[in-house]
Parts: C-alpha cells; sequence; structure tokens
C-alpha cells in the first residue's frame, strides 16, 4: 500500500501564446480549473497505476469537491482533514510548445499537524511505502514515523530546496529527482547522485527519459516517443506510476518502464490529474 503525505491544488489553466515576459500583460486563449497539486497528482497516479493509494492531507471548505474528485480515482481520502485555511491552488500558463510557468498557493498544504499524519500512518503495515513531496510541511516527522514503522520511503524533491532533502536523507530508500533539480542538489551538497548513499536514485530527463542510480551503477532509459502539448504533471505521473509499479512488486525496471510509458501519453493531454491516463490506456496504446 502507499500513503502519500501530499498537496491538494485546485489548478487554474491559462492557454497563453507564449509564457510571458517580466511586467508583460497578456490575454489568455481560454481558462480551465481542475484537481492538482502534485500530491493529488501522484495519489491519482498510482491508483489509476492500480495500486491502493491513501492520501494524507487538507483542504479548507471550499476545496470539499477535490476529496471527492480523489475518491471518484479510486484514491483512499479519510486522512485529508478540512480545516480553516483556503485550499492550495495553483495558476498555470501553458504556451504553444507545451511548456509551463506555475504561480503557486500553499494554503492548507502547510498546515497539516503531527496528529494528522500520525493517526493516519498507524494504520500503515511494514512494507508499505511512504510517498512525500515538498509542498507540505511535516515531511520530517511523516519519514521518521514511517522508517520506525518499517515503510519504505520515496521522497520526490520538488519543488526543489536542498535543506529540504538534506533533512531527510538518512531516510530516504528512492529520491525522485529531474535534471535541474539533481545538479541543484549536487552543487549544494557537493555529491553526484550515485555519491548520496541512498539505495535508488532515478533522476528524470524530460524527453531524454530517466536514469536510474543504485548500489549497482547506473542505468539509462529512453523516453518513449510523444508530441508534447503540456507538460503539467508528467513529472507526478511518472512518479506515482513507478510507486505503483514498485508497490505491486515489480522490479525497478519493469516499474521504470511503465512509469515512461505514463509520462508518455500525459504530456500529450491538456490538463493534471484529471487527465492522468489508467493502466488500460497505457496497455491499449502501447499494445500490451
Amino acid at each position: 500500500m502507499i500513503w502519500n503525505l501530499g498537496s491538494i491544488n485546485i489548478d487554474n489553466f491559462y492557454e497563453v501564446p507564449h509564457l510571458p515576459a517580466a511586467g508583460e500583460t497578456l490575454a489568455a486563449r481560454s481558462y480551465g480549473f481542475g484537481l492538482g497539486g502534485k500530491g493529488a497528482n501522484m495519489s491519482v497516479a498510482a491508483a489509476r497505476g492500480a495500486a491502493h493509494v491513501s492520501h494524507i492531507g487538507a483542504i479548507g471548505k471550499e476545496g470539499r469537491w477535490t476529496r471527492e474528485r480523489l475518491m471518484e480515482y479510486g484514491v483512499d481520502t479519510p486522512h485529508i482533514a478540512q480545516i480553516s485555511e483556503p485550499t492550495g491552488h495553483a495558476n498555470i500558463v501553458v504556451d504553444d510548445e507545451g511548456e509551463n510557468s506555475i504561480v503557486l498557493f500553499h494554503g492548507a498544504n502547510v498546515q497539516l499537524t503531527e496528529a494528522i499524519i500520525g493517526v493516519a500512518l498507524t494504520e500503515a503495515s511494514p512494507g508499505d511505502f511512504l510517498l512525500m513531496q515538498n509542498e507540505t510541511n511535516g515531511q520530517e516527522y511523516a519519514a521518521t514515523t514511517a522508517q520506525s514503522l518499517g515503510l519504505r520511503v520515496v521522497y520526490a524533491a520538488a519543488p526543489f530546496e536542498a535543506s529540504a532533502v538534506a533533512l531527510l536523507l538518512d531516510k530516504i530508500d528512492l529520491l525522485v529527482m529531474n535534471e535541474v533539480e539533481a545538479a541543484q542538489l549536487e552543487e549544494a551538497t557537493g555529491k553526484a547522485p550515485e555519491a548520496l548513499g541512498l539505495p535508488d536514485v532515478v533522476v528524470t530527463l524530460g524527453a531524454q527519459g530517466c536514469k536510474w542510480v543504485s548500489n549497482s551503477g547506473e542505468k539509462r532509459f529512453d523516453a518513449y516517443p510523444a508530441q508534447a502539448v503540456d507538460t503539467t504533471g508528467a513529472g507526478d505521473t511518472f512518479t506515482g506510476y513507478l510507486v505503483a509499479g514498485l508497490d505491486r512488486g515489480l522490479g525497478m525496471e519493469a516499474s521504470i518502464d511503465l512509469a515512461l510509458k505514463a509520462a508518455a501519453l500525459m504530456v500529450m493531454r491538456r490538463g493534471t490529474a484529471d487527465v492522468i491516463p489508467d493502466l488500460k490506456e497505457i496497455q491499449d496504446h502501447f499494445g500490451l
């Protein structure tokens, strides 16, 4: 089972001809909104990858529909608390090349208490996964508790802060970063991914695929061809499917391959959690 301590956001989407420059006022061609947040995206991806997922998080009163949407996608929601803070939200602009720029408001995501996290993890079993990102508070407490309970800790180091990663390094079993984040971590610590002393590190490389660094060395994986229209949520989809594969008992190589397939489908769609492909769509698309 996967326990995901993760953000829940209301995503506002704006389609624009190009990403705005400093001081520029730009008219959007279209507007839409939906469920988002790195945490929610990863929970949906893992659930659609046939894993059992329980989300740990917080929302405001106006965001109750986000909890209902997660339930519709197969995510367990008893540990999503409703508090007085507003639900987190993100304003996302996407250009004609599928690139994006995002302004994020954390809101309820950074008001989690140790009680909310602790009550959830008391239901976990040894061998379960704790998945986290850097869009909530309580990460160190959750990782320490999970480690003491025999859970495997997966950390998706975004939005990147070297200090946040440093606090968790001795508790992480699998670290997932993109290429920019890996470079920032190396600059901050003086250590390349293979020198971090972690059991597994996966660095995503966008259209170039990813690399997996373990005690056995480094292996690269090519991305699957895709005509990108929107890269928003592709990394979250990759991570959710990666952990889902591992939780279902697939090896690391098979889980990475599944995650790359899911990410390839995701970049061909506009949106975030609401358009993450399910396992059948992946199987049909790739003829599995």
